[in-house]
Order: C-alpha cells, then sequence, then structure tokens
C-alpha cells in the first residue's frame, strides 16, 4: 500500500474503534456522529470523508463482533450428514447468535446501508482479513453474501443435487425463511416478546423446519429431522 492508502485504512480503523467504544458504553442505539468524533479526535466532518453515511460506520463496528458466529458456523456444518441439513443447522448457528444480539445483527442484515451492502461487507474483510483466518473455504460464501435470502440458498440447491430433497420453490423457501428470522428479531427488538435467546431461536427453527418440510419434498423425511 501506499502512503494514503495506509492513512486511509489507519482512518478508518481509528473510527471503527471509536465506535466499538460508544457501543460497549452506551449501546448501538445511542451511537452519534458527533460522539464517533469526539472519542477518535476528529470532527464529524471528517467521518464523512471516510464514511459515506454513519449507518455504514455502525456496520462496519458491528462486524466486529461476529466472532463467535464465525467461529462456530464450521462446528455447526460438520454435524450435517446432508446438504439439507447443513442448511437448517446453518440457521440454527445464525438464529442462536442473532437472538443474543439482535441490535448487533439488525445492523449488519437489516437496517439500510444503502445500495451496495455486498460492497460494504468485501471492504469490511479487506480492512479485517484476520476475521478469515481459519475459516474454512466452503464456508466464506456465508460470510461474503450479505443477502440472507441468498447466503444460504446453495446449500439447498446442493440438497437437491444430492437428493436430500425433492421438487420445490427453492427461492420460496428461503425467502419465507428470512422473513420469519426477521419477524422473530422484530419482536425482540420491540419489546413484543419476552423470549430468552434460546426460546427465540427454538420457535424460529420450528418455523424454519416446517417451511421446509411442508414447501419442498424430502424423501424419508424421518431421517431429515435435526
Amino acid at each position: 500500500m501506499n502512503r494514503k492508502e495506509i492513512k486511509t485504512t489507519r482512518m478508518w480503523h481509528y473510527f471503527v474503534d471509536a465506535t466499538i467504544s460508544i457501543i460497549e458504553q452506551d449501546g448501538i442505539e445511542n451511537v452519534t456522529a458527533r460522539k464517533i468524533a469526539d472519542k477518535a479526535g476528529f470532527t464529524v466532518s471528517t467521518i464523512y470523508n471516510y464514511y459515506g453515511e454513519l449507518s455504514h460506520l455502525i456496520f462496519f463496528a458491528a462486524m466486529r463482533y461476529l466472532q463467535e458466529y464465525t467461529d462456530e458456523i464450521p462446528l455447526y456444518m460438520n454435524r450435517g450428514r446432508n446438504y439439507l441439513e447443513k442448511y437448517l443447522l446453518t440457521w440454527e448457528c445464525f438464529c442462536k447468535h442473532s437472538f443474543t444480539k439482535p441490535k448487533i445483527y439488525h445492523a449488519i442484515f437489516v437496517a439500510n446501508l444503502g445500495e451496495q451492502p455486498d460492497v460494504l461487507l468485501k471492504h469490511y474483510y479487506s480492512l479485517y482479513p484476520k476475521d478469515l483466518i481459519g475459516i474454512p473455504e466452503d464456508v466464506k460464501h456465508l460470510l461474503f453474501e450479505q443477502d440472507l435470502s441468498k447466503r444460504n440458498k446453495p446449500f439447498l440447491e446442493l440438497a437437491l443435487q444430492e437428493g436430500s430433497i425433492g421438487q420445490g420453490n427453492i427461492d420460496e423457501v428461503t425467502e419465507l425463511t428470512v422473513l420469519a428470522w426477521i419477524a422473530m428479531l422484530t419482536l425482540l427488538l420491540n419489546n413484543r416478546r419476552s423470549y430468552s435467546p434460546e426460546e427465540a431461536a427454538e420457535i424460529t427453527m420450528n418455523h424454519i423446519r416446517t417451511l421446509t418440510t411442508r414447501l419442498l419434498e424430502i424423501p424419508n423425511e424421518k431421517d431429515h429431522t435435526i
């Protein structure tokens, strides 16, 4: 990297670290550009020289909290005997961690990030490549896909190829599954339910399994229950 690139990278890290500090102290919902600027020792206008929107900076800071999820997802996937089970297990792991930190996962996967959230995701991993150390290649596609409808779809496509599912509308299943997850996340964020993270994950996974079994043809369905 040249000097300009090194300076830019350093500034991105400064602002992300400041945002994380505010999240720890005040909560992600109380992050403001003024607080970040004061914490980092720069002006508000300087922040917007590097981040197009405040939501982008919050996104980068929130991504720093995904390490437990990225560490566990390979372990969950390894438990799957076929791609149908891997699909369900990836959602099980995602529900477990997202309902433990609903505000963080909302900032990453639901909040308005503008027109190019995938660009932000790739930029994040270019700044924090160490987050990918030890992640198997067949898991990395999950981490680089910000669209949840597309994130797990390849597992169902592979399940169709291997015969663990028969005919069915894979697009409909993936879309409805994401909506089920967002609905639960919204209930938790708005205090409409008093579920524990474990209860929320169990209820959501029951919905996901029901959607999968009703909308997809699953041979020997009893052999694929997780």
